[in-house]
């Protein structure tokens, strides 16, 4: 394994890889937990699911979409945590998903769908893989890091915005 020297550049690119990090959470917990602000009066009847794809309902748009939300944590996570074996990478995502779909069911905001946490850990793996992939082709994982940082922040501002805009209901799709 590898030893990376920390210098100014590697602090400066673990920052600029934090507050990434903390604007997606916060992004995350928005979309997940607040639900866009929308009122949560509907869910007093909680359901939990702890079979799979249950009764054979598999709606291919959410299931994508519960992978591709996580994606981002893979990436900053293995950005961050360098020393964090895949095991205990694993370990973080599917405790990241266990603790956003608890939270929904506890603050009656939503459902407890094993699914979602599995379609949700996935999306942390593809991360960590996409992330290693680009270091193994760049064998630096400085040079990696700062990719995925302009990736990202590119990538921040646009889903903010877009965000933004459907809040405001200034896009020709409408959330509900």
């Amino acid at each position: 394994m590898e030893v990376q020297p920390i210098g100014k550049n590697q602090n400066n690119l673990d920052k600029w890889t934090f507050w990434l990090l903390m604007i997606y959470v916060s992004v995350l917990v928005w979309i997940i937990l607040l639900k866009f602000g929308v009122q949560f009066s509907y869910m007093e009847n909680r359901k939990i699911n702890l079979i799979p794809f249950a009764n054979g309902y598999y709606d291919k748009t959410e299931t994508i979409m519960n992978v591709v939300i996580f994606i981002p944590l893979g990436i900053y996570a293995t950005s961050l945590f360098k020393r964090w074996a895949f095991n205990t990478q694993l370990i973080f995502f599917f405790l990241m998903g266990l603790i956003l779909e608890s939270l929904q069911y506890l603050l009656k905001i939503g459902t407890f769908d094993i699914t979602d946490l599995l379609t949700n850990t996935t999306g942390g793996i593809i991360g960590y893989l996409g992330f290693w992939t680009i270091r193994k082709l760049t064998q630096d994982h400085q040079k990696s890091q700062k990719f995925f940082n302009i990736l990202s922040s590119v990538g921040t501002l646009t889903i903010l915005l877009l965000l933004i805009l459907l809040k405001l209901e200034m896009l020709p799709i409408r959330y509900r």
